[in-house]
């Protein structure tokens, strides 16, 4: 009967060091017992120790354009207001859609229908509420969109918010944490030469990173701009915060 053995990548040095012979695999289980054990009393609770933090950052240029369109309408009945609103709405969506906008980027987000009232108590019509949010991924055609949702509704559509964002901000992301863990070494060099001190082994290293978005504007209600409306993306910056904990010898 054949038996298979796992090998780990931490058990590549044992497996090598079985290949030339009993001794070098105990010099191999000893070597690695020994540094486990050093790093282990190096970070203990008695052992001194070094703690810094780092702040990176990093840029990069939006490829995402989020526009945050509102529909309003008030008519004497239910029936009539969701009517104008459905119509005014599908009036936008084309107008986004020709301007390139993929169907899959527009989303209807929010829907509302309230009465009005008079002094009196007495209900004078409804009002309805309508959101959609686009995105929008050619900005060299971004304004002339903008500006064809007036003409699309009116004064019944209003940009609640523009935000650009970068589709996927991972990359970024990671170069400002690469930059802080970068910063937080030079500091602990730094710190420990300064004190006469050499640094042992990293014992913890702590992402303190959050993510955070800048406020969308409120345009209010739009009309119809005798040019289209410049969009500038500008750039996008990503922060990181890291701490990490040395050993000092």
């Amino acid at each position: 009967m054949r038996k298979s053995i796992r090998v780990t990548a931490g058990a590549v040095g044992i497996v090598a060091a079985i290949a030339t012979g009993g001794t070098a695999l105990a010099l191999a289980v000893s070597a690695d017992s020994a540094t486990s054990r050093s790093d282990g009393a190096a970070c203990g609770g008695v052992a001194p120790k070094l703690t810094v933090q780092g702040t990176g950052m990093a840029s990069g240029t939006p490829n995402v354009l989020t526009v945050s369109v509102g529909i309003d309408v008030t008519d004497p009945s239910a029936q009539a207001s969701l009517a104008d609103d459905d119509s005014k709405a599908s009036a936008v969506t084309a107008a986004l859609k020709r301007g390139g906008v993929l169907e899959k980027d527009v989303q209807t987000t929010n829907l509302q229908i309230q009465p009005q009232y008079n002094s009196r108590g007495t209900v004078t019509g409804y009002e309805v509420t309508n959101t959609l949010t686009a995105e929008l991924r050619d900005f060299s055609s971004a304004g002339s969109v903008i500006d064809a949702l007036a003409e699309a509704a009116g004064n019944a559509v209003r940009i609640n918010s523009l935000s650009f964002s970068i589709e996927d901000s991972r990359g970024i992301e990671n170069q400002a944490r690469t930059d802080a863990v970068h910063q937080a070494v030079s500091h602990a060099r730094s710190m420990a030469r300064a004190a006469g001190q050499r640094l042992g082994p990293v014992c913890s290293l702590t992402d303190n990173s959050s993510v955070s978005d800048a406020s969308p504007d409120d345009f209010g209600p739009l009309s119809a701009a005798a040019s289209p409306v410049p969009v500038e993306p500008g750039t996008q910056q990503a922060s990181a915060q890291v701490t990490m904990v040395y050993s000092l010898e």
